[in-house]
């Protein structure tokens, strides 16, 4: 990572982790955050943990990246950081960003967990901001393990130190789950009884929400943040759907991710060649022309009914996950965050995007074109 970026990177067990270090190391408590609001709610709670107050930007309904000219004057002025998504893997104006982060003195912090092969105005992402944070387990699909990248080299070694501070010690009984749960997922998959995989997934902690949002809990969380900065006053919102997220990584889980992270060019060229083909179908987002195809880790397609795309989806054996609907300021709401002031947007591409995984782009095409699916044509201000 560090060849690829040009940048030190420190290994994490996990990208909220390492996103947990950035914003402690560059924001004090009580700064604004510039974030987007088709995001997983894990990342709203991290920034809570941080003792920061999230600020929701608007966005381009487009592709669901942050649009840097609808951000209020006032806005900017309020800010402490500014932290991208780069959303399914399509990056965020990082240039943009970047100079206005600079007139501001403000770091940028790029969240790259979707967008570990995406380029952007000639540099990968990640390259751009004081720090950027990295997830393995999306397309290198090692289900663990992160990096954080920094500017400045400097700053590794104090970096590495907060994060053992922060680290539990590594178990022989976390790496050993860790280690049969590819072939528990296959296994209860394979059974083809959809509430029987449902329930067995659930028992190994492999799903946990019933719904696209975790259960807010307003009250639990007014009481959490009266004692941010704190990870452990947030343990139970940012562990969702991964308890090992700050666990030391024993020999088993650094051997896998290092197998699996050798294979990433042949993953990037797999992804790239299924996004060109999902952004060739009526559903696709606009593109840029002359805009390079991005090894998307989910594409971001634009149907008109997505629960109904999803069913159809679903009785094929295809799942949809990383659906971000409603938007954060719906779902968290002004008593612990700033809404956006052009929510309109974000709520019609959270309404409309169906990511799906363009390793099964040939699949999804078949089945969308056999039910029927209307894409989404109409933007918010045509």
């Amino acid at each position: 990572m560090g060849v690829r970026l040009g940048r030190d990177c420190l290994y994490v067990p996990s990208c909220r982790l390492g996103l947990y270090l950035a914003l402690r190391h560059w924001c004090e408590p009580g700064g604004r955050v510039l974030m987007s609001p088709v995001n997983d709610d894990v990342i709203l709670f991290v920034v809570l943990a941080a003792g920061l107050r999230p600020v929701q930007a608007p966005l381009s309904p487009a592709d669901g990246s942050i649009d840097v000219d609808a951000v209020p004057d006032a806005v900017w002025n309020g800010l402490c950081a500014v932290l991208t998504t780069n959303l399914y893997g399509n990056p965020d104006p990082a240039l943009r960003l970047r100079e206005r982060c600079d007139r501001l003195g403000i770091p940028l912090i790029e969240d790259a967990a979707h967008a570990i092969g995406s380029v952007t105005d000639g540099k990968p992402v990640g390259s751009f901001g004081d720090a950027a944070v990295f997830s393995l387990s999306k397309h290198v699909g090692a289900k663990a393990g992160g990096f954080l990248a920094v500017a400045d080299p400097a700053l590794r070694a104090p970096l590495e130190h907060a994060r053992d501070a922060l680290l539990d010690p590594a178990r022989l009984t976390a790496e050993l789950a860790y280690a049969v749960r590819p072939y528990a997922e296959s296994a209860v998959r394979g059974l083809r009884l959809a509430p029987a995989a449902w329930w067995a997934l659930r028992l190994l902690g492999l799903q946990e929400r019933e719904e696209i949002r975790m259960p807010l809990r307003p009250a639990e969380l007014r009481e959490a943040l009266r004692s941010a900065p704190s990870l452990a006053a947030f343990h139970s919102w940012v562990r969702v759907d991964m308890h090992d997220y700050r666990i030391a990584p024993g020999r088993l889980r650094l051997s896998r991710i290092r197998r699996l992270l050798a294979g990433l060019d042949g993953r990037l060229a797999a992804h790239r060649a299924g996004t060109e083909r999902l952004l060739r179908t009526p559903w696709a987002p606009p593109v840029a022309a002359g805009a390079p195809v991005q090894p998307l880790f989910r594409v971001p397609l634009l149907v008109a009914d997505r629960d109904a795309a999803v069913a159809a989806l679903a009785r094929r054996r295809i799942t949809v996950g990383y659906l971000y609907d409603p938007p954060l300021d719906s779902y968290a709401g002004t008593p612990f965050t700033d809404p956006s002031h052009s929510p309109a947007d974000a709520a019609w591409f959270a309404r409309h995007a169906l990511p799906v995984d363009p390793l099964r782009a040939g699949r999804v095409i078949d089945v969308l074109a056999s039910a029927g699916a209307r894409a989404a044509r109409e933007l918010p201000g045509d």
